[in-house]
């Protein structure tokens, strides 16, 4: 006959939680951020305020023999209208390193948002439980990821066994930094994220600034990463700056300069990687703004398109090129007062022969097997022997 398990509910705190910079106290539980406090109140973009918000990469980390767990939720789920709504959130188990089950999340808010307007409105809903059950009857590891693109408000915690917060294994912390792309937009489930793909395969602790629409170059961004305590960052730039036409040429390159010199004034001689765009075909030399393909959008096919002149780069409008060249540029001539800066040209992750084998459904983001690739390809140029991140020489090797 089954029987329910005598459960043990335990607070939900910030030693059982990593990848998170914030946890918020709210009506319902604790919501974890992706941006401190300080950076957020300095924010007035609803786009960064809904994307900090959604947990990439961040998980609970429980140092237990249970053999069942349950986790209250209240989510909010993204859906566009006239579209079908879009696939529910997962929840990633791992256990003692290794893919464990995944649940999906139910219930929670859904937050309907109309491409032409980008305004939202949100439908209330209720709280849903997350259940992994027959998981090995011993002390071990156990990781719950949270889904990469929900709101998740985390209710209660209950367990079969006593939970403690998981020990430090040693691992080093790689804090990283980028668009919906590093967010995780059409990635298949949160450790499908190309950082989280990357993290696995460096065996490093992932803190991600992956964030929406929002990798703006934004100073309180820049104070978030100089604060943060890391042993590796990476900062991955550009696909926002020309798709939201934020800036150009005359401002980029000092900008970028600045964001640096932040994240440099707490993290002297961290291994710093700056990342260049991936390959975008609509971008590649049309500058931005992006917009949504109207005639898609009729059809129920979310595409975008290029709405900038190539004939205006010339007069300072920004491409991928021209980023990359920038981005080129200042590593080259901050490299000599800075040894431990690197570069990574993005097309080095995804480039024109990928596209043509792998292209972006919507003409801007990965999909789940373009995240697998770029992860890999990631952790090959990074994290391996000759890598920027390589693990250093330890006495005995």
């Amino acid at each position: 006959m089954h029987t329910e398990p005598d459960w043990i509910t335990t607070p939900l705190t910030a030693d059982l939680l990593r990848g998170a910079l914030d946890l918020e106290r709210t009506e319902h539980g604790l919501l974890p951020h992706r941006l401190p406090a300080r950076a957020r109140a300095q924010n007035t973009d609803p786009q960064l305020a809904m994307a900090e918000a959604q947990p990439s990469g961040v998980r609970l980390v429980l140092r237990t023999a249970a053999t069942a767990v349950e986790l209250d939720i209240l989510r909010t789920k993204r859906d566009y209208s006239g579209f079908p709504p879009r696939p529910d959130g997962l929840f990633d188990l791992r256990v003692d390193g290794r893919p464990a089950g995944q649940a999906p999340a139910n219930g929670g808010n859904v937050l309907m948002i109309d491409l032409a307007t980008w305004s939202g409105t949100v439908t209330n809903g209720p709280v849903g439980t997350v259940r992994f059950t027959e998981l090995p009857a011993r002390e071990k590891d156990v990781e719950i990821w949270l889904p990469h693109n929900e709101t998740t408000e985390l209710v209660a915690l209950r367990t079969n066994a006593p939970v403690a917060p998981a020990p430090d294994r040693g691992r080093r912390v790689w804090l990283h930094h980028g668009s919906s792309i590093s967010h995780g937009t059409d990635a298949a489930s949160p450790t499908g994220v190309w950082p989280a793909v990357a993290a696995l395969l460096g065996d490093v602790e992932l803190i991600n600034l992956g964030l929406g629409g929002s990798a703006m170059l934004d100073p309180f961004t820049a104070r978030a990463l100089r604060d943060t305590p890391a042993d590796l960052i990476s900062v991955k730039m550009g696909i926002n700056i020309v798709n939201q036409d934020v800036m150009r040429r005359r401002a980029f390159g000092p900008a970028l300069h600045g964001f640096l010199d932040t994240i440099r004034e707490g993290h002297p001689d961290t291994p710093l990687l700056l990342v260049s765009p991936i390959h975008c075909a609509i971008h590649e030399t049309t500058p931005g703004p992006t917009a949504p393909d109207l005639s898609a959008v009729e059809e129920g096919r979310l595409l975008f398109s290029a709405m900038g002149d190539p004939a205006e780069v010339p007069t300072g409008k920004l491409t991928l090129g021209v980023i990359r060249e920038e981005m080129s540029r200042i590593v080259r001539q901050r490299a000599a007062e800075d040894p431990h800066l690197h570069y990574l040209d993005g097309l080095d992750l995804y480039g024109e022969t990928d596209a043509a084998e792998l292209p972006l459904p919507d003409r801007v983001h990965p999909d789940a097997a373009t995240h697998r690739r770029i992860g890999e390809r990631f952790a090959e140029r990074a994290f391996t022997d000759k890598g920027p991140f390589a693990r250093p020489a330890q006495p005995g090797d």
